[in-house]
């Protein structure tokens, strides 16, 4: 493996856990995410860990020319398999080595591929404390997994680098656990927590 390498395979299974034990009762619960319920949050996630295998093995073509999500994503019958095959499919397609050199394409940009692994990994950390936090689930993400998402949303806080996907930064303070830091430099208030659930 090279240096730049990263092992999403802890990530990834943290999540396809999260799901796992999400309620069908859950689906129509809302999120962080303020356009998703739980189960748009599960349909962008089914197709990001599809989309972002492509990325991995330079297979350039509608999985990776196409904007994210131009329809609200949604689940479907079988989607916790689904979802479960398409995250060790990306965390597998990652863990090559030739995944990480050159160029690739995702949601229609072309960028650096070890850039580009960096945010397929970072979705898996943001979306993961959004469903956790959404379903009332405790959320401990891996740890060089938020590592690695602090070191890319950091730079991008402020200027004119910040990418239009992320809101605001939040202020948290200096001392905040490095969770709540990366989940504010996303544009999330950290504190979030279904409606008829905060101060409980």
């Amino acid at each position: 493996m090279t240096d730049d390498t990263i092992d999403f395979a802890a990530q990834a299974r943290l999540v396809s856990q999260l799901a796992a034990r999400t309620a069908d009762e859950q689906l129509d619960a809302p999120t962080p995410c303020e356009t998703y319920a739980v189960r748009h949050l599960l349909g962008h996630l089914v197709g990001l860990a599809a989309a972002f295998q492509h990325t991995a093995r330079k297979d350039l073509g509608p999985m990776t020319s196409g904007a994210p999500d131009a329809a609200v994503p949604d689940v479907e019958p079988g989607w916790r398999a689904e979802l479960d095959q398409n995250l060790r499919g990306m965390a597998e397609a990652w863990h090559e080595p030739a995944a990480w050199e050159g160029e690739t394409q995702a949601g229609g940009v072309t960028l650096p591929a070890a850039v580009a692994g960096r945010f397929a990994l970072n979705e898996l950390v943001l979306h993961g404390w959004d469903l956790a936090r959404a379903t009332g689930q405790e959320y401990t993400p891996d740890a060089a997994a938020l590592g690695v998402s602090y070191a890319l949303l950091a730079p991008l806080a402020e200027g004119p680098d910040r990418l239009p996907v992320f809101g605001p930064p939040v202020a948290v303070a200096a001392d905040a656990p490095l969770l709540d830091q990366v989940v504010a430099l996303s544009g999330r208030r950290p504190e979030w927590a279904p409606p008829g659930t905060q101060g409980t």
